[in-house]
């Protein structure tokens, strides 16, 4: 069994750890833009290549490994189309297609989705189109549509991918109209359309499936906060912490909001798959919000989140590799998906800079030699030398992970071990556990 595992980040060493737990004992070929040194050691081999974007030296190395299947990642590359690449030459992936992958890559192509196919997961919401793409348009309504079908509450989404930087809120990124407006121009000025709509206020939640066609297996939910800084403050990241209960639900939701999300999984995996004319194979990650009208999408992703992979995959207590195996063949059941009755903690850590500089980039850290048995060290954005000396890069370092009976008892473990790891070098453990706990 060979499997051709394309990725960087802690989130791919969360997912090079599950893969190689399997009894299948399966050959991991790790294909990377840059060694990530937790992914280094337990790859059998490792190929470097200058990036993930460029598809050729991808392509000729999955000609030489030749493997089973391969486990791509990213969103850039799936959203380029890195999966139907692979497929021409025979090698299925653990990962949707590209015009499937639009669920991800176009906030347009989701909200006219599920518009069109009855999906009542939808705020109020208008895309916004511009005929000359890479120009500067003058507003084509965005003031009339925010001040009066909006109120003046808002989001404004860029209609591509974006790092998870891509959004921007009435109220805490934009002060007033006028910046959204600015905002909104500035995103068509980059995109052939951009998303406006209605601001969504209550808890969050991400609810991770295993989707192949039309079956949908729901892992657990997760919170995720998205802020750099303590209390919820400071600019968005990719994501800074995350944690989940023992019941896999969490503290502020009930049975009928994780099954009304898992319903629009299921629901919008089967839209994908009409509309697109084959099915969607890999992860639907369904962004939510419980609001005073029920739970209403914010967003899809088409891949693992990060930090939440680093949550769910180390509770993942069945073969990861069956679970690939059968989504690519459609063979798909819950019964293959089993998951410990744990909670977990995930904080990151990162340089005490970040996200503003960079100026610690190239620092040598070093991590403990030995952590607990219920904690987990997934190695972000960090460099290795031929001699094994580890560097800063210059975003999130590490994602620790605590795992424990109860929230708070791994929230403990996840803190105590990002200490141990923070006092080696000038990083900062970020994100608020009491903020994540406390809803």
């Amino acid at each position: 069994m060979r499997i051709l595992l394309i990725t960087v980040s802690a989130r791919g060493h969360a997912i090079a750890e599950a893969l190689k737990r399997s009894p299948q004992n399966p050959e991991l070929i790790h294909v990377c833009p840059s060694r990530n040194p937790g992914i280094k050691k337990i790859a059998d081999e490792q190929y470097v290549v200058n990036s993930l974007m460029e598809f050729d030296p991808i392509l000729d190395i999955a000609k030489k490994v030749k493997p089973d299947f391969a486990v791509v990642a990213p969103d850039d590359p799936i959203g380029a189309g890195l999966v139907d690449a692979l497929d021409e030459i025979g090698i299925k992936s653990m990962a949707p297609k590209q015009s499937l992958a639009r669920i991800e890559s176009s906030k347009g192509f989701t909200r006219a989705l599920l518009a069109e196919k009855g999906i009542d997961a939808n705020p109020k919401f208008k895309v916004f189109r511009n005929p000359e793409p890479g120009t500067r348009n003058p507003e084509p309504g965005f003031r009339k549509y925010i001040e009066d079908d909006l109120g003046g509450e808002y989001v404004v989404k860029f209609d591509g991918l974006a790092g998870g930087k891509g959004v921007k809120v009435s109220g805490e990124h934009l002060e007033s109209v006028d910046e959204g407006v600015e905002f909104a121009q500035e995103c068509l000025s980059k995109s052939d359309q951009v998303v406006i709509e209605e601001k969504l206020v209550g808890c969050e939640f991400s609810l991770m499936s295993f989707a192949s066609g039309e079956t949908v297996v729901s892992m657990p939910a997760v919170q995720d906060h998205k802020r750099a800084f303590e209390g919820d403050t400071g600019p968005n990241t990719g994501g800074m912490g995350t944690y989940s209960d023992s019941n896999h639900s969490l503290p502020f939701l009930t049975q009928g909001d994780i099954d009304q999300a898992h319903e629009f999984n299921e629901l919008t995996a089967k839209a994908l798959s009409e509309s697109c004319g084959e099915p969607f194979k890999g992860i639907l990650y369904g962004g939510f919000i419980v609001t005073k009208r029920g739970v209403k999408l914010i967003e899809y992703n088409a891949r693992f989140g990060d930090p939440e992979a680093l949550n769910v995959l180390p509770l993942l207590s069945s073969d990861f590799v069956s679970i690939c195996q059968a989504v690519i063949s459609g063979d798909l059941n819950k019964n293959l998906v089993q998951f410990e009755n744990k909670a977990t903690v995930c904080l990151y850590i990162t340089p005490d800079c970040y996200p503003t500089s960079k100026d610690r980039k190239g620092e040598v850290v070093t991590f403990p030699s030995e952590i607990p048995e219920n904690a987990r060290i997934y190695f972000g954005d960090i460099s290795e030398d031929d001699d094994g000396t580890l560097r800063l890069g210059g975003s999130r370092t590490a994602g620790i992970v605590g795992i424990g009976d109860t929230i708070e008892e791994a929230q403990k473990v996840a803190l105590d071990c990002a200490q141990l790891s923070a006092t080696s070098a000038l990083l900062e453990p970020r994100a608020d556990q009491r903020t994540m706990v406390i809803q």
